[in-house]
């Protein structure tokens, strides 16, 4: 039965728990919502054709204007030229009829018949070459030219009809090659007639050059359909699509919307409100998975180390802070003017490191990045600023970075110069990337933008830092700092007036210290911690053995509950002084858990000396136990410190058996079951103590006394 109902109060503490978590994401994610919706809520109009624009209204998305695209495409077809195969088979042939006319002449020139008495041979008259040549030649050329024409070609003399017939195939070639289409076959003959009548031959033989073009010159090029269509196709892609760019000026003020203008405002949607609706669901949806991821990380940090109210408060005003500086520096940021460089957000991710964990002030830095690209969008629907994203990624995560160690405030002033650093770089990319051609004062103007952001970046962090410790009570590194100075009021009392306490309290931060940051613990927690925890002891100093120098004890004389007593109230009396003095939760705690609820062995079996009837509940402490791992670890280095200095030659065997049986004998008792502490964590605790308890109590040199030396002389 106790069991279920130990189960039903761990439920009921999970289910508050993550109410405590979700209930403030949620809120934050609403805010960033409201924050973000004027970037991505386009703005409709109420516009008719034709009147004229009462503001300059651009383009809040990036779309293809198909209609004018098509439009190009079409002008483009339309000035593809038809695509003509020339056949070289016809031009060949005509050629081929050409030079067998003239080849045949020759031939028929030295032929000659016999005479009557067959004692010579006479040439052949033209009359009778003629009439051979028509049965030589093919019947296309011969049909073509007449007897006259014929005539005048053989009666030309040899070296005549060589010049016109080079000059004629010649003149064939270039018209034949070129391409002779059906619309201009009347073109071509006037093309070679105009060669022939130029040249120096004879009139007459001219003529008969001039009827012998008009037979060879024919039509030989004729439509390509499918070269066509291949023009027409690579015409076709080579048309960019005509593009409407996000931001893009569609109308400036007081000009006409025209048709044209009206068409390009509808497809862009700033004339259909219905359109609006899909920008705010991608913002929902964005904001619902960063504050799942805001919910997830918080929780996990919570299961590692305890995030009370006041680290949540933290957690979500630097969220709200950060966002709102953002939006604040947007409404002055345009195109040309990046202001989003001037953004101190390293405050933001510097903060969370310091105040809650590390690895929560990474994840945020993601987080402040993507909803800082929405918001120096300008306003430009559909668009992140990636520019944007990537400076305040980088500069964020310089400042978790160079952010090693807050042993005092130039820490973050050091910090501040690792940004400056990053944020520089980081310009330097930007500019070395852009395609715009940026002046020695604009380079130097956003170099100072990125200068100032880094330098703010570590003011800020300064300035509130104490505001956030001191109104959430938050324990920060720097505020242990400022509580371990020996100068501080209490450890000065402990000091002066119990200084073998004091001794004490040192010697357990000392070990407790380097036990802590053995297993990754809070190590500078445990420190200061230790430095007051046995600040109970000041009340009564003398009744504590690391006390009583050179006087009786005290204890000697009073009954052992009375012992006891004294004994028990110092955890709860020293609480309650650093309760008055307005010290931090966590070192109250430790200090009030230190001895959890053990049994003060001495004076118990004492008093069982005298009487069996004892109560043990009397000479025990009344708790709580140790609930976190470092008040676990002060506990054991107390008891192990107080342990090791009443060895009178503490050796290693013995230190670490010591060690060994008090771990244990905490074990046993139950003593650790609250603070989460693993065994293999206790292994490196207890190898941990060693080695230190062993490095003060290591052996040393017995150097001779001045009469041993002299005896030895």
């Amino acid at each position: 039965m106790k069991t279920k109902w130990d189960k039903l109060i761990r439920l009921s503490k999970n289910q508050k728990k993550w109410m405590k978590i979700c209930l403030p994401v949620l809120l934050l994610g609403c805010f960033y919502f409201l924050l973000t919706f004027s970037n991505v809520f386009t703005e409709t109009y109420d516009i008719e054709r034709f009147s004229n624009a009462k503001e300059t209204i651009r383009s809040p998305i990036t779309i293809e204007n198909e209609k004018e695209t098509e439009s190009k495409r079409r002008e483009a077809v339309q000035s593809v030229e038809d695509r003509f195969n020339v056949s070289s088979e016809i031009t060949q042939e005509r050629i081929g009829y050409v030079e067998e006319l003239f080849e045949a002449i020759e031939i028929l020139g030295e032929e000659h018949k016999t005479s009557e008495n067959e004692e010579e041979s006479i040439p052949l008259t033209s009359q009778e070459k003629i009439q051979q040549l028509q049965q030589l030649l093919s019947p296309d050329i011969s049909d073509s030219l007449t007897t006259e024409e014929l005539t005048k070609l053989v009666e030309a003399s040899s070296h005549e009809r060589a010049l016109g017939k080079e000059l004629l195939t010649t003149s064939l070639y270039d018209v034949l090659n070129e391409g002779v289409r059906s619309e201009n076959v009347q073109a071509a003959k006037s093309s070679v007639n105009q060669k022939l009548r130029y040249s120096s031959l004879d009139e007459t033989f001219k003529e008969a050059l001039l009827a012998i073009a008009r037979f060879a010159v024919v039509e030989n090029s004729f439509y390509a359909a499918d070269r066509t269509m291949e023009a027409e196709k690579q015409a076709i892609n080579n048309v960019d699509p005509v593009m409407i760019r996000a931001g893009e000026v569609i109308v400036r003020e007081g000009q006409t919307i025209t048709n044209e203008v009206y068409e390009e405002l509808a497809l862009v949607g700033l004339l259909n409100e219905d359109r609006n609706i899909y920008p705010v669901i991608a913002l929902s949806v964005l904001i619902i998975l960063l504050s799942g991821i805001m919910i997830y990380e918080i929780g996990a940090s919570a299961k590692i180390r305890d995030l009370d109210n006041g680290k949540l408060a933290t957690i979500f005003i630097i969220s709200i802070l950060t966002v709102v500086i953002m939006k604040f520096v947007s409404i002055y940021t345009t195109p040309v003017n990046q202001l989003y460089l001037l953004v101190p957000a390293a405050t933001g991710s510097m903060l969370l490191k310091i105040l809650v964990h590390e690895r929560l002030a990474i994840v945020f830095s993601f987080i402040y990045a993507i909803v800082g690209s929405i918001i120096f969008n300008s306003e430009i629907t559909g668009s992140l600023n990636m520019e944007a994203f990537i400076y305040l990624l980088f500069t964020q995560i310089a400042g978790v970075i160079f952010l090693m160690s807050v042993k005092d405030r130039t820490a973050i002033v050091k910090a501040g110069a690792g940004i400056l650093v990053i944020n520089l770089l980081t310009i330097l990319i930007f500019l070395l990337l852009s395609f715009e051609k940026y002046t020695v004062y604009d380079s130097l103007l956003l170099g100072g933008y990125g200068v100032a952001a880094a330098f703010l970046s570590s003011v800020l962090t300064i300035g509130m830092l104490p505001f956030f410790e001191a109104s959430f009570g938050i324990l920060s590194d720097t505020k242990l700092l400022a509580l371990s100075s020996p100068n501080h009021p209490l450890l000065r009392k402990i000091l002066t007036e119990a200084p073998g306490t004091y001794h004490h309290s040192v010697m357990v931060a000392n070990i407790s210290e380097a036990s802590c940051e053995a297993i990754g613990a809070n190590g500078l927690l445990a420190r200061v911690a230790a430095y007051y925890h046995d600040l109970g002891k000041t009340l009564r100093p003398h009744y504590f053995i690391e006390n009583q120098m050179g006087i009786k004890n005290p204890h000697d004389f009073i009954e052992p509950i009375q012992s006891a007593e004294i004994i028990i109230s110092h955890p709860y009396d020293g609480a309650a002084m650093l309760k008055k003095h307005k010290l931090p939760k966590e070192i109250i705690d430790i200090a009030e858990q230190h001895h959890g609820s053990t049994l003060l062995k001495y004076f118990y079996f004492k008093a069982k000396e005298t009487t069996n009837e004892i109560n043990e509940e009397d000479f025990r402490y009344p708790g709580p136990k140790p609930r976190t791992k470092e008040a676990a670890i002060v506990s054991i280095c107390d008891s192990v410190e107080a342990a090791v200095r009443s060895l009178k030659e503490p050796t290693k065997a013995k230190i670490d058996e010591l060690i060994n049986s008090i771990i244990n004998d905490r074990l046993m008792d139950g003593q650790l079951n609250d603070s989460s502490l693993t065994f293999r964590e206790l292994e490196v605790i207890q190898k941990s103590i060693s080695e230190t308890l062993n490095g003060i109590y290591h052996s040393r040199i017995q150097y001779p006394t001045e009469k041993e030396i002299k005896e030895a002389k």
